[in-house]
């Protein structure tokens, strides 16, 4: 397999944690016999201070030409006025929209590691393993806004093409899981949600008459995720209600820095990042989680280079690097030592050496 993959290392820890997942994929190409070409580029605040905009041209041309897009993160304090006319999350924006990247995946499976950092009771996290599928190009972060000196306006709005991809996606996930599929929408106020309801509940009857369909108000759904978060597989939701719902399920793995995510279109290609953002308090420090970079990188394996069989291998590793304790300072608890991010990559390195539990793969 020869692939060409972008990374866009961002801002605070992005460049660590993005260095990490580059050594992981490495690894992987060295074992099985894979050759990567990693091209990297701009994006975010290190791009607005390089180049004045937070994409660059150079930086989308070698996006689209790529087999894949590995991300860190994007923003911080030197950047963080909500009234700039340029900001670092414009970025993340647009290349999501250029490359017609409409659906956000991200898996929850808490890791015994992180039970004891979560906030929530450890007896409601056990056997916890769901994806929610976030719309990512359209609703009220892409619609018409206005302000005026006494009143601002944001435009919500949905076509049905829209919907029926990201469900159709969604639906397509669940198929291959548990067959349940819960849609998230707020259809007692919101004519967008109504009709979010509508064309979800027709493309599941007419097209995957095998998916068990439930909806969710949005309100009751963020109760029901900490509550019973068993109880859920995958969620399918709009881009604002999804946006807000992955950052409270994360609290279910106990640490962001264990949570992953993918954003896929129709095509090969996709973005891959970690959910959590570019913490400029701890950059530079050598401290910052890398599992989930490397958990993303996992995810690139799988959906755009259709290597399954690597793909769960690096997860494999990751667990069995958690399982021997090699926690970062995210996941260390009273009395345990924590690792930097170097000795976190390396354990991972270690571990994908031993045999994985794959049948397709061969040494």
């Amino acid at each position: 397999m020869h692939a060409d993959i972008v990374v866009l290392p961002g801002d605070g820890i992005g460049p660590e944690v993005t260095a990490a997942a580059v050594d992981v994929l490495r690894a992987v190409a060295r074992r099985y016999g894979h050759h990567f070409r990693f091209d990297e580029k701009l994006i975010g605040g290190a791009a607005i201070d390089a180049t004045g905009t937070p994409l660059p041209a150079d930086t989308l041309d070698a996006a689209q030409a790529a087999d894949a897009i590995l991300l860190g993160a994007v923003g911080g304090p030197k950047w963080s006025d909500p009234n700039a006319k340029v900001r670092p999350e414009q970025g993340l924006l647009a290349i999501r929209k250029a490359l017609g990247l409409f659906a956000n995946l991200r898996p929850v499976k808490p890791h015994v590691a992180g039970l004891g950092a979560s906030p929530i009771k450890p007896h409601l996290l056990q056997g916890v393993d769901l994806v929610v599928v976030r719309e990512l190009t359209g609703g009220i972060y892409f619609g018409r806004k206005q302000r005026s000196a006494d009143s601002a306006s944001d435009l919500c709005e949905y076509s049905v093409f829209e919907i029926e991809r990201v469900v159709r996606h969604a639906a397509k996930l669940a198929r291959s899981r548990s067959g349940r599929l819960t849609s998230v929408d707020k259809a007692n106020v919101l004519e967008t949600s109504r009709l979010w309801r509508d064309v979800t509940t027709r493309v599941i009857r007419d097209e995957f008459p095998d998916v068990t369909l439930e909806h969710q108000l949005v309100d009751s759904m963020a109760m029901h995720l900490i509550a019973k978060p068993r109880a859920y597989d995958v969620i399918v939701t709009e881009n604002m209600f999804g946006d807000i719902l992955t950052d409270e399920a994360s609290m279910l793995a106990g640490s962001l820095g264990l949570l992953p995510s993918a954003s896929l279109g129709e095509g090969r290609c996709g973005i891959y990042e970690p959910i959590h953002g570019s913490a400029p308090d701890i950059a530079g420090l050598g401290v910052a989680n890398p599992y989930a970079c490397i958990l993303s990188a996992a995810m690139l394996l799988r959906h755009s280079l259709g290597l399954e069989g690597e793909a769960t291998c690096v997860e494999q590793a990751v667990s069995r690097a958690l399982d021997a304790g090699f926690l970062t300072a995210d996941l260390a608890g009273e009395g345990q030592r924590a690792i930097g991010t170097r000795a976190a990559t390396q354990a991972v390195i270690e571990q994908l050496e031993l045999p994985c539990q794959v049948m397709e793969l061969r040494d």
